[in-house]
């Protein structure tokens, strides 16, 4: 697992003890070079989202992940839920456009 990743993972399984958390390093789809950390996506279910708004969701991922977007991460995709929205939607979360940077 590549650094940024793993301080990602670190922080977000510290405060929020998620039941269920997904890091895909989505780099490769953006035009740059091979190898880098700077977009990501993150699936993360837990508990205590359960009386925040999506937006406030957002906030407190962004407040834990400050050091990273002030540096390598250039875009952060989140998918928060609760235990019950990820049930209800029956454990998916949305797939991500297709870059048209990628030169693919």
């Amino acid at each position: 697992m590549a650094k940024v990743e793993e301080g990602i993972r670190d922080k977000l399984t510290t405060a929020l003890q998620p039941q269920y958390l997904q890091i895909e390093n989505e780099s490769d789809q953006h035009s740059g070079p091979p190898g880098r950390e700077s977009h990501f996506k993150v699936t993360l279910v837990s508990g205590d989202f359960q009386s925040l708004m999506p937006v406030k969701r957002h906030q407190k991922i962004y407040a834990l992940l400050a050091d990273e977007l002030a540096g390598p991460v250039h875009a952060l995709a989140l998918h928060l839920y609760t235990p019950d929205e990820w049930a209800a939607r029956g454990e998916a979360r949305p797939d991500s456009p297709q870059c048209s940077g990628s030169g693919q």
